[in-house]
């Protein structure tokens, strides 16, 4: 799961797993969240999906929460940390956006 985290880059599959922690869910709402969010773009696959919430529960920026509906799956939800994570990564993003419509005049016609 490569990102930076002097700078709070994170990457696309991270910030959606991110996004879809607002609401807890276990791991294959997750996947399934994340394909919906990005129109299909990111199609997480199960090892992929669970290295990175192994990685993401070690920096403390989602938790573990009991599932009410059935006991044998965990599920996850975002931290105040993760929240901060995603702040962060969107006023970046934002900077991007304003800084490409500068240059290029808002097109690349």
């Amino acid at each position: 799961m490569p990102e930076s985290s002097e700078r709070g880059a994170l990457t696309e599959a991270v910030f959606y797993i991110l996004l879809s922690l607002f609401t807890a869910m276990h791991g294959y709402g997750i996947m399934q969240n994340v394909k919906e969010l990005s129109s299909g773009r990111v199609d997480l696959g199960p090892g992929t999906l669970y290295g990175a919430l192994n990685t993401l529960l070690q920096k403390e920026w989602i938790k573990a929460v009991k599932s009410e509906q059935d006991s044998r799956k965990k599920e996850y939800l975002i931290t105040d940390l993760g929240k901060e994570m995603v702040q962060n990564e969107i006023g970046r993003l934002t900077e991007l956006i304003a800084n490409g419509k500068r240059i290029t005049g808002g097109s690349l016609s």
